[in-house]
């Protein structure tokens, strides 16, 4: 049997069976405060009709010990019943009633019910996280999204604690055991199972009310009680109201489900989760030490994200995960459209051009890409694509299908769907037909170029000049990879810049649709040779832009004047892909970055770029030259650091940056400096989280050894501090600091978020000698890790702790030898294969770089 691993036509032949009626769910959490927890009590009251009564199905269960199961008054062995965390059902009635007890597992790797002990103060912190297929983990359920029922949660824990679900909190009722109560929540509207939650624990609650154009929503925002100082609930609350304000006008549909409650909590995987009334979000949102504006900006449309997901995905759902990526997509792009809209982040599109879709263009050029609306045949495909395809791609598209149907006519057919499909499960196709209805646009075609295809194209100017330096031909040329070489259709921008006054001012714009490998624009024949021509302008079109001569020559020396902060990106963007494609040299990249980024505006630009730079220079840079450009880049990030406004995003980032450059013994010394106070730079704080950066980079370089994290850890005994203590030791250049990080790093019982922060940090730049064996060890582990991790541990440890710096052709040799052999699960596969290609075009890079 399958097991966990539901297909999609298990689901389909259970879902046209079975009407899933109500859940009555009981949960038994006093467990949780003992020290040695590891399960708790779990019993579900499941209520469903069956189309042909005498049929049999199954119902999905993750569970140590399963006590008894009942159908129909039918007592049913669990020896027998329950196998492969399946229950078996036979001779089902028109009519039935399942009830299952079970002992069900807390969790520590993020997935089901998640325990966490707060090293600050020892208090204890439930949380549910049920995406993709793990509310199975907690109670007895049909798990396929398009099964909805209403859901009663009971549950039993210490009465001093806080328990938030999906409906509107009760009074709890003290329970027969000493010190319990019990929370019965009332029924909550028809959804899913994965959107339902259950956050439990001593947390510190703070109410508001939002008064919008449909009524009142009552607000809560929640976090660890020794994180309480660090909420800063009233921005949360603005930014709650204005999207709320936002996507009630703009939908035209009440709030569906009563209240909001956003819960901040810790060790969690994602960045947050759209359970319909009961958001959670990873607690370092909470900062306690200074964060640049992009940090907050990123905060802002997580915040939105969830929301959006309230309408599209929680009131109208996918029928099967295979639409996964239009739930995902929709609540990314209209996270920066509210923002953009609603927020004092007027800028965000920027922010999305600069950073977000930046993560959909890499994962579209890895071997592992696939199409927005992936094959998803079942839960283990659902799992392995549910990646920046589906979050940075998708958004990116449906930004270029709002372009290709206009603003308005996407929101009536948005309207339209809301209300056509409420407490629904449809499909790609349902959202298509409204919109084609809608805009009177013919999508079908669109849909299949753009969503059933993979990979990106490459846009480029084509042209002629007369003599007075006015095209007399203009055509914008298409091309895509071999392996991908689907041409599609897109709305584009062409902006023409000129230098006015010391500045880059747009001087005309055009906007066109492209098709083929070569579309003609009569539009510019006669017109003036700008001194920069920048394609997809306004940022409509997802694909590689390339500048002409010219263009590349005034961004170059201009990059910083251009009036606007989108263009300047989209030329950021064109420069970072010419150098990642070895079409522009290392060296010439890092002089654009030091002569430019000290007067950029936009804050996601400002905190990305340094970082993408320091990528380059360690791992695309020719090796001859890379000990030059390594200095070229510490003495610019000092002299940016010394340069920049006291207090600003800027001299933040770039003291951060500098500290990962710092090599030399005199940048180490200002390392030391800025933690003693010997070296003081106006403006800066040097507070925990920068205490943390300057002792991971002395660590890096071998002067701060574990009496000096050990030191550091006793001032910050807070989770954060342990996280961050793990990563300064595995970062650390000694054989005996790596082989501790490692066995760490792959140890079940490591906190999620400690295994996170030590694959982040343990296989550094220039440490290659003590890393050799880290490249059979890396692959022999990749064969078990998944078994022995589960799917999101193992796939951080994948997809980041891989040794690449030990990359080279003879690595590249063995990678392939591997891959060629390898029994390892199809996920560990695809990070391996993406780590080649990642090796292989660093290598390429190189040799341009070596020109």
């Amino acid at each position: 049997m399958p097991g966990t691993n539901l297909t999609r036509d298990e689901a389909a032949t259970r879902a046209a069976l079975l009407d899933v009626t109500a859940y009555t769910v009981d949960l038994d959490l006093t467990s949780a405060t003992q020290p040695e927890a590891t399960t708790f009590v779990s019993t579900t009251t499941l209520e469903f009709t069956c189309r042909e009564p005498g049929a049999g199905t199954f119902a999905d269960l993750v569970a140590p010990t399963v006590r008894e199961i009942t159908l129909n008054g039918r007592s049913l062995d669990p020896a027998t019943a329950y196998a492969d965390s399946r229950i078996a059902l036979d001779g089902l009635e028109e009519t039935n009633t399942l009830v299952v007890t079970a002992d069900c597992a807390y969790s520590n790797t993020g997935e089901g019910l998640h325990r966490f002990v707060d090293p600050a103060d020892d208090k204890v912190y439930l949380y549910s996280q049920f995406e993709v297929p793990d509310a199975r983990r907690v109670f007895t359920t049909f798990e396929q999204p398009d099964l909805k029922a209403v859901f009663t949660f009971n549950v039993t824990a210490p009465s001093h604690w806080v328990v938030v679900s999906n409906a509107a909190t009760p009074e709890p009722a003290q329970d027969g055991q000493s010190g319990a109560s019990t929370w019965r929540f009332p029924t909550t509207k028809r959804m899913s199972t994965y959107i339902t939650a259950i956050v439990a624990g001593e947390y510190h609650g703070e109410f508001d009310t939002y008064e919008g154009k449909f009524g009142t929503i009552p607000l809560g925002h929640y976090c660890r009680q020794s994180l309480k100082e660090h909420m800063d609930t009233a921005e949360l609350v603005k930014l709650t109201k204005q999207s709320f304000e936002w996507f009630e006008e703009q939908f035209d549909y009440p709030y569906p489900f009563g209240k909001y409650d956003q819960l901040y909590v810790p060790e969690y995987n994602a960045g947050a989760m759209e359970n319909a009334g009961c958001v959670t979000l990873r607690d370092e949102y909470l900062p306690r030490s200074r964060q640049p504006r992009s940090f907050f900006e990123f905060r802002a449309s997580v915040i939105t994200h969830e929301m959006a997901h309230m309408w599209f995905g929680d009131l109208v759902t996918m029928k099967w995960w295979d639409d996964l990526w239009l739930n995902e997509s929709f609540a990314e792009w209209a996270c920066y459209w509210c923002e953009a809209n609603a927020t004092e982040f007027d800028d965000a599109w920027t922010g999305f051009a600069n950073a977000r879709k930046q993560t959909g263009y890499r994962a579209d050029q890895l071997p592992s890409t696939h199409p927005i609306a992936a094959d998803n045949v079942d839960l283990h495909a659902v799992e392995v694509n549910f990646d920046m395809i589906t979050y940075a791609k998708g958004a990116s598209v449906l930004k270029q299908l709002v372009a290709w149907v206009g603003i308005e006519p996407f929101l009536e057919g948005l309207r339209s769907y809301f209300k056509e499909w409420e407490y629904g499960n449809p499909e790609f196709k349902d959202l298509l037909a409204t919109l084609e209805k809608s805009s009177g646009r013919e999508l079908q075609g669109w849909a299949q170029e753009w969503l059933q295809t993979a990979g990106v194209n490459t846009l480029a100017p084509s042209f002629e000049l007369d003599a007075d330096g006015a095209y007399t031909a203009f055509a914008v040329s298409q091309t895509a990879h071999e392996d991908w070489p689907t041409l599609r259709r897109h709305r584009l921008g062409i902006g023409l810049y000129d230098e006015v006054d010391g500045r880059l001012v747009r001087r005309d714009y055009v906007e066109i649709d492209v098709e083929g490998a070569s579309t003609e624009v009569p539009e510019l024949v006669g017109v003036k040779q700008p001194a920069l021509l920048l394609l997809n302008d306004e940022d409509h079109a997802y694909a590689k832009i390339r500048l002409d001569e010219r263009s590349l020559a005034t961004a170059i020396a201009s990059l910083s004047t251009f009036e606007d902060s989108l263009p300047r990106a989209l030329v950021w963007g064109a420069a970072w892909d010419m150098t990642r494609d070895g079409e522009m040299r290392t060296r010439d990249w890092a002089d654009l970055v030091l002569a430019n980024i000290g007067l950029e505006t936009d804050a996601w630009a400002v905190t990305r770029i340094p970082a993408s730079t320091a990528l380059a220079i360690n791992f695309y840079s020719d090796p001859a030259h890379r000990p030059e450009l390594k200095a070229t880049w510490e003495k610019g990030l000092r002299e940016l650091l010394l340069a920049a406004q006291p207090g600003s995003d800027h001299q933040l980032t770039f003291a951060r940056s500098y500290a990962g450059a710092a090599h030399s013994d005199a940048a180490v010394g200002d390392l030391i400096g800025l933690l003693d106070g010997s070296f003081a730079v106006d403006g800066l704080a040097v507070d925990q989280d920068m205490r943390w950066a300057l002792i991971t980079a002395l660590a890096k370089q071998g002067r701060f050894g574990d009496a000096e994290i050990d030191a550091e850890l006793e001032v910050d005994k807070t989770i954060s501090g342990k996280e961050q203590a793990a990563a300064a030791r595995a970062a650390q250049p000694t054989a005996e600091a790596k082989a501790a990080a490692w066995d760490a790093l792959i140890d079940p019982s490591t906190p999620n978020e400690t295994s996170r922060e030590i694959a982040f940090s343990i296989f550094r730049f220039g440490q290659e000698d003590v890393l050799a064996p880290y490249l059979e060890k890396f692959l022999a582990a990749s064969e078990t890790l998944v078994d022995t991790l589960g799917f999101h541990k193992a796939s951080t440890i994948l997809e980041y702790g891989f040794p690449k710096p030990l990359g080279s052709e003879a690595t590249l040799g063995r990678l392939d030898e591997w891959l060629a052999d390898s029994s390892a699960p199809k996920q560990a596969q695809r990070y391996v294969g993406e780590a080649r290609a990642e090796i292989a075009r660093a290598l390429a890079a190189q040799q341009y770089d070596a020109r």
